[in-house]
C-alpha cells in the first residue's frame, strides 16, 4: 500500500469537495495523507478524519463515528444485519425508521438493538419515497464493516 501526503492546496481542494458534496464544514486540516489501497479506492486520513474515496464517491470511513451522525440514517432491523455485512442493498422490508433523506445521498445504516453503524450507502430513493414503498432497494450498500476497505482502514492511524 503507497500513502503520501498531498499539498496544503490539494487538501484543501479536496476538503471543499467532500464538503460540498457532503453539506458538512470540516475543520481547517493542513495536510491529508492518501492512503492507495485498490486501483479504485484510496483511504484518506488526517487530524480527526478519516474518508473512504471509491472511484468517484467519497464515504464517511465506518470507524468515524461522530461524522457518521452527520449523516441521514435508517435503522434495519436484526434479520437484515447478516446480509448488510455481506454487502447487500438495504431492502424496504428491514427498515424499521429513518430520518429525511433525498436521493442519491450518502446515508448510514445503523442496526436497531445497540444502535452501531453498520454501512454507508447511497440512497436508491427519497425519503418521501420510502414512506410510500412496501418493498425494493432503497439504499445501494458501498461499504459496510468487514468489507475489505474496513479490514485494511483498520491498519491505517495518522
Amino acid at each position: 500500500m503507497k500513502s503520501n501526503l498531498i499539498s496544503k492546496s490539494e487538501t484543501a481542494d479536496l476538503l471543499k469537495t467532500v464538503s460540498e458534496k457532503w453539506r458538512i464544514e470540516f475543520p481547517k486540516i493542513k495536510n491529508l495523507k492518501v492512503h492507495q489501497i485498490a486501483d479504485e479506492a484510496q483511504i484518506i486520513t488526517g487530524q480527526g478524519i478519516k474518508i473512504l474515496k471509491v472511484n468517484d464517491e467519497y464515504l464517511p470511513f465506518l470507524s468515524e463515528t461522530q461524522l457518521l451522525e452527520k449523516f441521514p440514517h435508517v435503522t434495519v432491523d436484526m434479520g437484515a444485519v447478516k446480509f448488510m455485512c455481506k454487502g447487500a442493498n438495504v431492502m424496504r422490508p428491514g427498515i424499521k425508521s429513518h430520518n429525511e433523506f433525498e436521493k442519491e445521498k450518502i446515508v448510514c445504516i445503523i442496526e436497531e438493538s445497540q444502535h452501531k453503524f453498520l454501512a454507508v450507502g447511497k440512497s436508491l430513493v427519497s425519503s418521501s419515497e420510502l414512506e410510500n414503498m412496501e418493498k425494493g432497494e432503497i439504499i445501494k450498500n458501498m461499504h459496510y464493516i468487514s468489507d475489505k476497505f474496513w479490514e485494511i482502514g483498520k491498519t491505517i492511524y495518522d
